[in-house]
């Protein structure tokens, strides 16, 4: 079975970025997450969906400004 929710360790690698900066994105809200109990999980279409929203180096933020 596929996992649905990614932990941040995870992500890291994915996005091959480093650790302190999925945390900096997950605590300001960039990049969406859920809480399970004390865990943080990253939904993995959550997370397509906004590398997808981010491929062309701009946000849906600056989009939308």
């Amino acid at each position: 079975m596929e996992k649905l929710l990614l932990k941040p360790e995870e992500v890291q690698e994915v996005l091959c970025i480093g650790r302190s900066k999925v945390y900096e994105m997950l605590a300001s809200g960039e990049l969406p997450s859920i809480r399970v109990g004390r865990c943080l999980r990253i939904s993995k279409i959550s997370l397509e969906q906004w590398i997808k929203d981010n491929e062309n180096g701009f946000s849906n933020k600056a989009q939308m400004a």
